[in-house]
């Protein structure tokens, strides 16, 4: 799942280490949550068999930077969480991104899907209750399904600060298809982006949500990135 909100590039442009900046669209910065359930991962060539399943999610900005003169684009994630220990413990040491310890409760049945997330440390919580549908809510910075979809298609690269925020580990998301469904949300809560020191009154607002299912997939490592100021929501 991707639970999107639109906010105020300004608030957004502090929270990000240089090179990043917020990608835009219609005028808006645009955050979220991605929420990804992991089934039989393994490394390249083992059979399904073997591979692992977990609950993850990852707080996420859309930005764009120049790399060697080259406007690049994806997601900066300042915080990442998983239900997996495994996960946790190889995160940032044999595959790029730290993980912090959380539990997931996770109904998803019908088209109905009730998530709910609570960090081990206690810091961060996310809840999402919804069901699918055809058509984005009304009110949304984007035009359409197909709008909102090439937009976060193109965010495929994803970096996360590492080494106590001095550079951060690089990763990529290739799949074989892209294909994205609205979610109409009954209820979305982020202990993130409803924390008003960070966002403040008026500047956050929830826009759409979309679901991804049976999508193969795989992940690939990308150089790192050296860092500039951390960032304060991470």
């Amino acid at each position: 799942m991707l639970v999107n909100f639109r906010a105020d590039p300004e608030v957004v442009r502090r929270l990000l280490p240089a090179p990043f900046k917020p990608k835009l669209h219609a005028g808006h910065a645009l955050v979220g949550i991605c929420l990804i359930r992991l089934e039989a991962i393994r490394p390249a060539g083992w059979p399904a068999w073997c591979g692992l399943s977990s609950e993850n999610a990852a707080h996420r900005i859309a930005v764009e930077w120049e790399e060697r003169g080259v406007r690049r684009e994806g997601v900066f994630i300042p915080r990442r969480h998983t239900g997996s220990r495994l996960n946790q413990l190889a995160g940032g040491r044999i595959f790029p991104g730290e993980h912090l310890a959380a539990n997931f409760h996770v109904d998803d049945a019908g088209g109905n899907v009730r998530l709910r997330m609570q960090a081990k440390d206690g810091r961060t919580s996310v809840e999402v209750v919804g069901n699918e549908t055809d058509a984005l809510p009304a009110g949304s910075c984007f035009a359409s399904v197909a709008d909102s979809s090439a937009f976060f298609a193109a965010g495929s690269v994803g970096y996360s600060a590492n080494h106590g925020g001095a550079r951060a580990d690089g990763l990529e998301l290739v799949t074989d298809r892209w294909t994205v469904r609205p979610l109409q949300v009954e209820t979305v809560a982020s202990s993130v982006f409803d924390d008003r020191s960070v966002f403040p009154a008026g500047s956050i607002r929830f826009d759409h949500a979309l679901i991804m299912r049976d999508i193969p997939h795989r992940w690939m490592a990308l150089p790192e990135i050296a860092l500039g100021a951390p960032s304060r929501c991470a």
